[in-house]
This record gives structure tokens, C-alpha cells and sequence, in this order.
């Protein structure tokens, strides 16, 4: 596979700038947008590079997918590497790195400079699918026992919550796959959501009905956790409003699902057109209003967040910088 860390990458990119190989395709984003987007990017013969911090993105979070084409289960992790695979088999360069900053340089041959710690590489385009970020509580308690009970990723710590009380707070789709999925191991869970009801794919809410049934599961709707406790790991949590008669509930973990927020810094400094929510806008073609920046996935304002939207996205964000580069070399 064409992927390296960012020792051995800058190892064999240390000419000077002057000399500095163009890419015609940067992708920022190892999700499965970004790496679609690489994949077909690479495929119509450009050379492309895709740079992110988290192989796979947050699809490797999830335990199983059941809605993706062609597979009527995978594994979350299984269908990233796959896809991830299969852009480095076309010559797709991957690096895992951190991306700080990206300018637009004018001239004779204009270009994106994409800024990874010390190093700078040279881009015709830009493809953005950096992804959203994970939403937090922000309530007392939440930072201190993060990864010693309050955790994000249900697939990550399950085989730590056997024979545990788990408290899950949210009331979406993943909220409720995850606390399905922490039910097969967890001696009890508890799914606290601020609305009146539970808005998931009804799959999910036909599992969850039967735990809720065999009294594995309870759902707490209209409330809030206020507080979490403990002394060196999480013991309970406060609630905003009494349930059953008791505004706290003794538990050993939090899970937090409670929805994510569009990655949009070096869109911002790019000034790429972000709607009130913060997710960049983009038309059909996937191009925003930036000549030659273009975007994919779950930053974007397609209100349907899935992993094949953002792939397809990734496909046709590819497609349309190949028309952009070759319209501008004519």
C-alpha cells in the first residue's frame, strides 16, 4: 500500500520548494469519503495525495453497517480498509498527518499550498471531507473522567463494560445503535434523550424495544444529565428532572452521543462559504464557491449524513476536479 507515517513521507520529500512535486488532487480526510475521492481521483490518472489523522474516519467508530450497498453487513473498520485498499492500489499517496494550514498561491501556476507541520505540498486542487467532530456534553465532570468512564466510542471500550451499568445520552440513530450494541455485554443501559421521543432507523428501535422488553434497557425521554460523578472514575450521574422518583443514577460508564459538528477550520481560512450550521455548501458538481476547492462527506451541507452520500460525493468531487485541472492546462 502506498501509505506511509510522516517521518518516512518527509524522508522522501525534502526538495526544495522550487523543485517540489505538483499534485494534481490533494484530498484532506482519510474517511470514506476522502479516500473514495482519492480512489477515483487516482483512477482518472491523477496524481493524488490524501492526508488525514484518522484511517477510516468516524465509519471505524461504528460496529456494524447494514445500509451500505452490496454488503448487508460489514464491519465499520472492514468497509474503510477496503476502500482505503482500494485507493492505494490505483497509486493514491496516503499520509497520516495533522493539515494546519491551506493558502491559495497566485501566478503563473496557480496552486494550493497544504501545510503539514514543516512541510508544504503543492496541490492543483483541493478536496475537502475532513469529516464532523464529536459534539460534547459540557457539563461538569464530562473532561475529568473522559477515558475513565465517560467515553465517545461504544465499539472502542465494549469489552470493558461486562456485567456494568451504562448510561447512553442522546436520542439519534447512533445513540441508539450504540446502546444496542453496549446491551449485548452491559448488565443494564440507560438511554437518556432531551426530547420527547427517539428519532433512529427503525431496525434499530425494533433491537432496542426487545432490550427495553427483557428489562436490559431503559429509556429516560424529556431529560438531561446535569452532572457526572465520582471519585476517580464514573459512579453516577445527576439528572435534570426525577425519574421513578430519583434525580441520580449510580452508573459505571457514559457513553456521549449526542450528534457532531462540521470541521470547518482550514475551510474558513480558505474562505469557502460555510451555511448557519458551519458545513460547507456545496452544489452538484461537489465544487464550492472557491475555484478548485471542492468538498465530500459529512463537512458538507447534505442533510443526509451516510457513509455511501459521502462516497458518492467523493467520487464526484474527483470527476469534477479532473474537468477543473484540464480546463485550466488547455
Amino acid at each position: 500500500m502506498a501509505k506511509t507515517n510522516n517521518h518516512e513521507f518527509l524522508k522522501r520529500n525534502t526538495r526544495a520548494a522550487g523543485e517540489q512535486d505538483m499534485y494534481d488532487v490533494i484530498v484532506i480526510g482519510l474517511g470514506v469519503a476522502g479516500l473514495s475521492a482519492a480512489m477515483y481521483s487516482a483512477r482518472l490518472g491523477l496524481k493524488t495525495l490524501a492526508i488525514g489523522e484518522m484511517e477510516g474516519g468516524t465509519i471505524t467508530l461504528t460496529d456494524t453497517v447494514e445500509n451500505y450497498p452490496g454488503f448487508i453487513s460489514i464491519k465499520g473498520q472492514k468497509l474503510a480498509k477496503r476502500i482505503e485498499a482500494h485507493a492505494s492500489a490505483y497509486g493514491t499517496e496516503i499520509l497520516i498527518d495533522k493539515v494546519d494550514d491551506i493558502s491559495s498561491v497566485v501566478g503563473k501556476t496557480p496552486h494550493f499550498n497544504v501545510l503539514c507541520g514543516k512541510k508544504t505540498f503543492l496541490g492543483r486542487t483541493v478536496i475537502l471531507a475532513t469529516g464532523r467532530e464529536l459534539r460534547k456534553l459540557e457539563v461538569e465532570g464530562e473532561v475529568k473522567f473522559t477515558g475513565n468512564g465517560v467515553s465517545y466510542c461504544a465499539l472502542c471500550d465494549i469489552t470493558l463494560v461486562k456485567g456494568k451499568t451504562v448510561v447512553v445520552v442522546g436520542g439519534g440513530n447512533s445513540a441508539v445503535k450504540e446502546a444496542n450494541l453496549l446491551a449485548k455485554h452491559a448488565k443494564e443501559v440507560f438511554i437518556i434523550n432531551n426530547e420527547p421521543e427517539l428519532h433512529a432507523e427503525k431496525p434499530n428501535m425494533r433491537r432496542m424495544e426487545s432490550y427495553v422488553k427483557n428489562k436490559k434497557m431503559t429509556v429516560i425521554n424529556s431529560n438531561e444529565v446535569v452532572r457526572i460523578c465520582g471519585d476517580r472514575r464514573v459512579e453516577k450521574i445527576v439528572l435534570k428532572e426525577k425519574f421513578d422518583g430519583r434525580s441520580e443514577i449510580d452508573a459505571d460508564w457514559v457513553f456521549i452521543y449526542i450528534g457532531y459538528s462540521a470541521s470547518r477550520g482550514l475551510a474558513r481560512k480558505l474562505g469557502v462559504e460555510l451555511n448557519e450550521k458551519g458545513e460547507i455548501i456545496i452544489n452538484r458538481n461537489s465544487e464550492t464557491n472557491v475555484p478548485g476547492i471542492f468538498a465530500a462527506g459529512d463537512v458538507t451541507n447534505l442533510e443526509w449524513k451516510q457513509a455511501i452520500i459521502g462516497v458518492a460525493q467523493g467520487v464526484s468531487a474527483a470527476y469534477h476536479a479532473e474537468k477543473f485541472i484540464n480546463n485550466k492546462l488547455i
